[in-house]
């Protein structure tokens, strides 16, 4: 999984479609695709499947064996047939055969996690999936949505970055980097970080980060994303419709730090 994919949370919408904004969105998703993004992540909630129209759109005309699609059912959906059918919906809003990552986008204490993963085994059966994934997962429920699955489950997308090591935004994850991050390199797990400016937090003033990103010739952003990729097992996927931000946040992990700037730039935000 490369280092840096395209999020595309608010594009196509928020909660319920949007289309005021489609020539920007189809625009950027383009750009990424044309600087060198492959791995693309989306959901059914976004822009109510708006955002998956979209990124259906877009990919055309690209070769589809160099992408890495990835998308989710919603909570709400995790009910055996609730499940399939997202699904195929999903599908059908991205014009695919197949997605390459498919998440549970977040656990739901109401609906057993059994049914939604003999759900997610049936359709890596019928190869409409490739890899099952699980996203705002704790260890322990990672641990039980695995004992049901028949193959292993590669990822979990979580809200994680310099200023969220110790508890997200959510409340879904706490301690991700102290306990998260060794787990999921220990089980051969991909950590697939969101937010990692923390919704543009990271973007401020700071005595370390900035000394840091001067060291380097690199702007905050792309500090804060090199330090999350510098992680093993780490990748990210921040959102931009800015295609000199496109750039910039790729190039973020092209290079890498000394390992004390890594650990000064932790410290300094716990």
């Amino acid at each position: 999984m490369p280092k840096v994919g395209l999020g595309t949370w608010l594009m196509g919408g928020n909660m319920e479609a949007n289309s005021s904004d489609d020539e920007v969105c189809l625009r950027a998703i383009q750009s990424a695709l044309d600087l060198g993004y492959r791995h693309i992540d989306t959901a059914e909630l976004y822009g109510n499947g708006h955002a998956e129209e979209l990124v259906g759109q877009a990919i055309t005309n690209t070769k589809r064996e160099n992408l890495i699609i990835a998308t989710k059912v919603a909570k709400t959906n995790l009910q055996y047939e609730d499940v399939l059918k997202a699904a195929k919906g999903s599908l059908k809003r991205l014009k695919l055969d197949y997605v390459d990552i498919y998440y549970i986008h977040a656990p739901n204490p109401n609906i057993p996690v059994e049914g939604t993963m003999k759900a997610m085994n049936k359709l890596i059966k019928e190869g409409l999936i490739k890899n099952i994934a699980v996203s705002n997962f704790t260890i322990d429920m990672i641990r039980e949505a695995q004992s049901f699955a028949d193959t292993k489950i590669v990822a979990n997308q979580v809200e994680y970055s310099l200023s969220t090591q110790l508890e997200d935004n959510y409340g879904y994850s706490k301690n991700v980097c102290s306990e998260m991050v060794p787990y999921c390199q220990e089980n051969g797990i991909m950590l697939v970080a969101y937010r990692p400016v923390n919704r543009g937090e990271l973007l401020e003033p700071n005595k370390i980060l900035d000394k840091v990103a001067q060291k380097y010739g690199k702007t905050r952003a792309q500090i804060a994303i090199n330090w999350l990729v510098s992680q093993k097992n780490v990748v990210t996927i921040p959102m931009s419709q800015n295609e000199t931000h496109l750039k910039e946040n790729l190039e973020a992990g092209d290079w890498e730090m000394d390992p004390e700037d890594i650990e000064a730039l932790g410290v300094a935000y716990r």
